[in-house]
Order: structure tokens, then C-alpha cells, then sequence
């Protein structure tokens, strides 16, 4: 298996699994409603809707950068977006997009070659490789934040 394909996987495995260390953002989020995803039961944490946000947009962010878009970092708000003013469909259509954006950046990364994987990120000091695996690490990392969340408002 090319280094390639095995980085691809393991982006769509970060939210649908199987992942060896315990439930993928999938499972985490399953049946997770509207009110619990806007929920705060723990001060000053964010909610699992705005993790679900900035996973996504550092999803974006990275898909951009292998397609040689030079991107800066993004500012505060651009990193933790705001939760739209939420009506009950958002919810499922900010879960898809979160799932969408992994399933893109993983199809660019099917694309690429050994020398890209090892090259720079245009402006930046690490490899390719480095950040897709960055955003693998971000995704297991928030998800771990999701499920304490779920469990600090009550939820299994």
C-alpha cells in the first residue's frame, strides 16, 4: 500500500472508523441532537458544534494546501466559526459536512506521490505528510473532547 493510500484511509477512518484506539468522530457523534451539540456543561469549553466546525474548517484548510493554495492561517474566527443561528437542520448538515470534507481531502491525497507527501507546505516548515497526519491526530483529538463532552451533559 502506497504511503498515499494509507494516509487517505486513515483521514476517512478518523470519522468513520474503524480507529484502533476507540470510536471515530462517526461514533461520537451518533446520536448526538441539535440542543446537545449547542450545549456548554462544561465552562468555557466549546461545544460539540463548534468542534465539529473547526474540524471541518482545518479539513478545508489542509485540502487547500494540497492543492497548492497557499493559505495563511486563519484568523480566530475563521478557526472556530460561529454556529449559524441554528434551526434543527443545520445539526445534520454540519455532521455532513465534517464527514464531506474528510472524504474530499482524503480523494485529493489518493493523487499524490511519495516526493509531494515529502515536500513542504508552500510557506510552511513541515511536509504534507506531517499535516495530513496533523489532521488525523486533530480529528482523534477532538473526538476524545466530543465524547467528554457528551458525558459531562449526561450522555453516554
Amino acid at each position: 500500500m502506497s504511503q498515499a493510500t494509507r494516509l487517505a484511509h486513515h483521514i476517512e477512518r478518523t470519522v468513520t472508523g474503524p480507529m484502533w484506539h476507540g470510536p471515530a468522530l462517526a461514533d461520537v457523534l451518533d446520536g448526538v441532537t441539535r440542543d446537545r451539540a449547542l450545549a456548554h456543561p462544561l465552562l468555557g469549553a466549546h461545544s460539540i458544534w463548534e468542534i465539529v466546525l473547526h474540524i471541518t474548517v482545518w479539513c478545508d484548510i489542509a485540502r487547500l494546501r494540497v492543492q497548492g493554495q497557499a493559505t495563511e492561517d486563519p484568523t480566530p474566527e475563521q478557526d472556530w466559526p460561529p454556529v449559524p443561528a441554528a434551526c434543527a437542520e443545520d445539526w445534520p448538515i454540519a455532521v455532513e459536512r465534517l464527514h464531506e470534507s474528510h472524504r474530499r481531502l482524503a480523494a485529493d491525497v489518493l493523487q499524490l506521490t511519495d516526493a509531494q507527501l515529502d515536500a513542504k507546505v508552500p510557506g510552511l516548515g513541515y511536509a504534507v505528510g506531517v499535516m495530513l497526519s496533523g489532521i488525523v491526530e486533530h480529528g482523534t483529538y477532538h473526538g476524545g473532547q466530543i465524547a467528554l463532552l457528551r458525558r459531562a451533559g449526561g450522555q453516554p
